[in-house]
């Protein structure tokens, strides 16, 4: 069995849509889709998702069912170096915050911390690892502890369009570990794809392997730089996405 998640394009969040830069993105996608061989496609039921989809469907001819699940990862923590009442998506940490937590590399202790505990961090985390789960037993394979039994083993491809939050969820749960590196440590561009498939070299027993992690290969046929969104500046003090002013406004 194989997985393609897919994030959204460039987002215009105000309106939860696309912005232009979105709908190039979307439309260069549609253009290689059909070299997946997608056999089902689920949707994150936010507008920018699915917008993002509407484009491949629309060139596939196919549809897709929406998935509350797949919506973006909800809880809104009060970092350490946040001021007053302002929040931030539960994965938006400083390095120098959240490394110096042994818990956050734990895959059963890192929504543990009194800051993801106010968020009630766990109780998303377990709505989407469950969401994911039924669904992977609805295309054959059923989670028995880190591992799936292959009930009924194929060679289907299914996508997941979705978001950057979200889709680290779903990758710590297939892999077993903690979300917190993967939030911190990758990039997932607007449009980027990732393949994962399952590896089973025992009869009836089913691990899965990230092939392929935030590919861009539509952008590059399109001449077309990958956006900066969830992507930070390289060194401090450079323009890009308003990171720097962002941050800047939270400095003690």
């Amino acid at each position: 069995m194989k997985i393609i998640i897919i994030r959204h394009g460039d987002p215009d969040y105000v309106h939860d849509s696309l912005t232009p830069r979105g709908d190039k993105e979307a439309r260069l996608l549609a253009e290689i889709i059909d070299s997946y061989n997608i056999d089902a496609f689920y949707v994150s039921p936010l507008g920018r998702a699915q917008r993002t989809a509407s484009f491949s469907l629309e060139k596939l001819g196919a549809n897709a069912e929406t998935l509350d699940w797949l919506r973006e990862f909800p809880p809104r923590i009060k970092r350490p170096d946040l001021r007053g009442s302002l929040s931030s998506c539960a994965w938006d940490w400083r390095p120098t915050d959240w490394t110096k937590v042994p818990e956050f590399y734990d895959r059963d202790l890192w929504y543990t911390h009194p800051i993801m505990e106010e968020a009630h961090v766990k109780e998303a985390a377990i709505h989407v690892h469950e969401g994911l789960d039924s669904l992977l037993a609805k295309h054959g394979y059923e989670r028995e502890d880190l591992y799936y039994r292959a009930v009924r083993p194929n060679h289907d491809t299914i996508a997941l369009v979705c978001h950057f939050g979200v889709e680290m969820v779903i990758l710590a749960h297939l892999i077993g570990v903690s979300p917190m590196p993967l939030w911190h440590g990758f990039v997932a561009s607007p449009t980027a794809i990732t393949r994962i498939s399952t590896e089973e070299r025992v009869k009836g027993f089913a691990s899965f392997r990230i092939n392929e992690f935030g590919a861009t290969p539509h952008l590059l046929l399109g001449n077309t730089e990958p956006s900066m969104r969830a992507r930070y500046i390289e060194c401090y003090g450079d323009p890009g996405d308003g990171g720097f002013e962002a941050e800047k406004s939270y400095i003690l």
